[in-house]
């Protein structure tokens, strides 16, 4: 069995070494693997061969299920930077921004066929792995233009916004872990549970992320407080906040919501405060969190196979930046 970060350091040695992108045609592939290169958490990737594992070692099919999955999370990724407009991921200059659109798009689209081209080298189980992860693409296009109608919406519910952060960050969490169970020979009732481990661990996940934005310490979390508030995201603290507040109160918020960004943060912080939605975004983080770790408990392996999945969710969902 091996850790989180033991995989992750096997991971990106093998990306290293795989030569997906050719050294020819630099113009559309240098890119790719400049984007590649920025890094991330790998949590899908991982997660899908932390799955594998649960039910035996390691195989080929679940590193190759692991690269398609990586490749498309940063497909999407390529291609959400360019209708965010934004010119940093990780820290590092986007690739619309660095080489420009028609580079952006095009990058992506072949970065995502090297995803399905990752996936077609899998020997066993391809088609139900396939169908799956077909299914799972689809839905993070339809979350990726929720998210986007939302941005033009005046009113959205908080059962809008968790339906949208499923399909736009849980599903692909959950689909890595279910390739992976599904390449180790896991039955259809684990790799079922192991599904709805990843559903309930990215809803919880993206609500840390959240609350970490609001009220997280800039000093761990290396970002500034109120960075959605800013962009006035409709988050779960803003949809809470506005459902619960008194009408003087919403008043209250919009004379304040004028172009100083401080006075901006502190008013709204103030406001989820003030309704209680702080605690509700803690709450539900709490209510997911058990959530995954009931479906993580009811995977019928040994307990102590269970273990690195456990430190890694407990770490997710834990942790302060």
């Amino acid at each position: 069995m091996h850790s989180f970060q033991q995989l992750v350091t096997l991971f990106d040695e093998q990306l290293q070494t795989a030569s997906i992108f050719p050294t020819t045609l630099p113009s559309l592939y240098e890119p790719c693997n400049y984007f590649l290169g920025i890094g991330g958490k790998r949590v899908r990737p991982i997660s899908c061969l932390m799955a594998n594992e649960l039910f035996g070692d390691l195989t080929e099919d679940a590193w190759n299920a692991a690269f398609g999955v990586e490749l498309f999370h940063n497909f999407t990724l390529m291609h959400d930077d360019i209708m965010d407009n934004a010119p940093l991921r990780r820290g590092k200059q986007t690739v619309h921004e660095r080489n420009g659109l028609t580079a952006g798009i095009l990058c992506g689209d072949v970065v995502c066929i090297k995803a399905y081209q990752q996936l077609s080298k899998i020997k066993n189980s391809l088609p139900q792995v396939l169908q799956l992860f077909n299914t799972t693409a689809i839905e993070v296009c339809e979350g990726q233009q929720l998210d986007m109608e939302f941005e033009q919406r005046d009113e959205v519910t908080v059962e809008e916004y968790l339906e949208m952060i499923t399909l736009k960050t849980s599903v692909l969490l959950a689909c890595s872990l279910k390739m992976g169970a599904i390449l180790g020979g896991a039955s259809e009732a684990n790799a079922q549970k192991i599904y709805e481990f990843g559903i309930n661990t990215g809803i919880a996940f993206q609500l840390k992320d959240d609350y970490l934005d609001a009220f997280g310490d800039p000093n761990k979390t290396g970002k500034q407080v109120g960075g959605d508030i800013l962009a006035n995201k409709k988050t779960f603290l803003a949809l809470h906040a506005s459902k619960q507040a008194t009408n003087k109160q919403q008043h209250i918020l919009a004379e304040h919501n004028e172009s100083n960004p401080t006075s901006k943060i502190e008013r709204t912080l103030e406001y989820f405060v003030k309704t209680a939605s702080d605690k509700a975004c803690k709450d539900a983080i709490a209510f997911y969190s058990t959530k995954a770790f009931e479906c993580l408990e009811e995977v019928i392996v040994p307990a102590s196979r269970k273990k690195p999945m456990q430190d890694l969710a407990t770490f997710l969902l834990e942790r302060d930046y």
